[in-house]
């Protein structure tokens, strides 16, 4: 007879967390400025740092929250995601989701706990980055090997490291995108600007595959849509810091999009969920610099949430990534990045 214990099956969802509450906004800001993927520093300088940038960043941060409610949706969203994913995992596997905040609760520890309380034969480890960054998925998953440590859980582990072109990811988001650019439509021919998070050019430098991943998910969603002559490019928003980033910045793009007369589609595509960079930056502060700028229609698509097809994806990757203990990405084990792309953990 199978021991029951190994029939149990945790699957750890992970995300960055946000403040649950106006009073939470500079702790959170400080956890994640001390994050040494964020700021390289040492301590304690790091921690100095972080003290400082945080004090000084909560007062317009309060500012964006307040538009909000007074706090980030992304722990319900993600909790959501969990109970979607648990429901489809259920018919095959004896599993449980768990949810694992980077920067605010539950954090990594609390849900580590949580995991041992419930005695699973195996874990599975899902950022919900499907690209993969040293500043996300990589962080996540470190804080989370140290919370497990301590918590006791000698278990077998499998990790996914990255998902970028997932075929349920892909599809979820062009069936987002068509009713996008039917609205669009109405005033001209759109382009589709997908934006991403940005990064510092110096972590990119060292190797970190997060933009060549971005670019990859665009071509396989401009790909699934199946478009004759589609407009589109990629581009990055939420710059912070006198740093160099990646470009071109939205702010770039839709700046090009007035001088050209095009309405644009912009899809949040490496955010599965919504949270303050899209229902704030995007929605309000994105929309009134296009409307500014005389973009002639700004049209935002929605995260793909609890989409069907993106649950279902989530749920294959799991579905593979069960009984191997090792790392995973989206193509069943095989490295996916370039070789140039040193800081790619699937070695």
């Amino acid at each position: 007879m199978t021991d029951p214990k190994t029939e149990r099956l945790a699957v750890v969802l992970f995300n960055m967390g946000g403040p649950d509450s106006l009073d939470s906004v500079e702790p959170f800001l400080f956890n994640l400025f001390n994050d040494p993927a964020i700021i390289s520093a040492p301590l304690p300088l790091r921690w100095l740092l972080a003290k400082w940038i945080s004090r000084r960043r909560t007062p317009v941060a309060r500012e964006r929250y307040k538009k909000i409610n007074g706090k980030s949706p992304l722990l319900a969203l993600t909790l959501e995601q969990a109970e979607a994913l648990e429901g489809r995992l259920q018919d095959e596997f004896r599993a449980k989701v768990f949810v694992a905040m980077r920067y605010w609760h539950p954090r990594s520890k609390e849900t580590a706990a949580a995991v041992a309380a419930f005695d699973p034969g195996e874990i599975v480890l899902l950022p919900l980055y499907p690209q993969y960054s040293t500043t996300t998925g990589a962080s996540s998953i470190d804080d989370w090997l140290t919370a497990a440590a301590a918590a006791g859980l000698d278990v077998p582990t499998s990790t996914i490291c990255c998902y970028p072109n997932q075929p349920g990811l892909i599809k979820a988001q062009a069936k987002l995108i068509v009713s996008a650019i039917a609205e669009a439509e109405e005033m001209a021919k759109p382009r589709v600007l997908f934006s991403a998070h940005g990064l510092p050019k110096k972590i990119v430098a060292r190797g970190d595959p997060y933009p060549w991943q971005v670019e990859l998910t665009a071509k396989a969603v401009v790909g699934e849509l199946n478009m004759e002559d589609l407009d589109w490019t990629v581009c990055f928003q939420s710059r912070v810091g006198p740093l160099e980033w990646i470009g071109p910045s939205l702010k770039d793009e839709l700046r090009r999009a007035a001088a050209d007369g095009k309405p644009v589609v912009v899809v949040p595509i490496a955010f599965v969920s919504e949270h303050s960079e899209t229902l704030v930056e995007l929605d309000m502060e994105y929309r009134a610099v296009a409307l500014k700028l005389g973009v002639p229609a700004y049209v935002r698509v929605p995260a793909v949430g609890i989409a069907g097809d993106f649950i279902g994806g989530l749920a294959e990757l799991v579905g593979k990534a069960r009984g191997r203990n090792t790392l995973l990405c989206s193509q069943g084990g095989e490295r996916l990045c370039p070789s140039s792309f040193k800081r790619c953990p699937n070695r």
